[in-house]
């Protein structure tokens, strides 16, 4: 799970400043850093049908997300994806 630091870190590099933990592109990141490890935990546990309920919602919750930053503004939506690594 996401330490209070590591939750700290993310808001800080996707973040317009510390404080900023409710913009698009901290709580993409923050869904992203929750997915990785919710994959490896289902990776070892392939049978904890709880956890890969809860990733599956995560993935369509980051999923809507990042559908509305691509409407708002496309060129943070690519940057965005370029940072983090996904879709590609």
């Amino acid at each position: 799970m996401l330490t209070k630091e590591a939750t700290q870190a993310i808001v800080k590099e996707y973040g317009k400043d510390e404080k900023d933990s409710g913009s698009t592109e901290v709580q993409i990141a923050l869904l992203t850093a929750r997915i990785k490890y919710l994959t490896e935990h289902v990776k070892t546990h392939p049978n904890d049908k709880h956890n890969s309920r809860g990733l599956l919602r995560l993935v369509a919750q980051r999923h809507s997300l990042m559908n509305y930053l691509k409407k708002v503004s496309y060129t943070r939506y690519t940057e965005l994806i370029k940072k983090l690594g996904i879709r590609g």
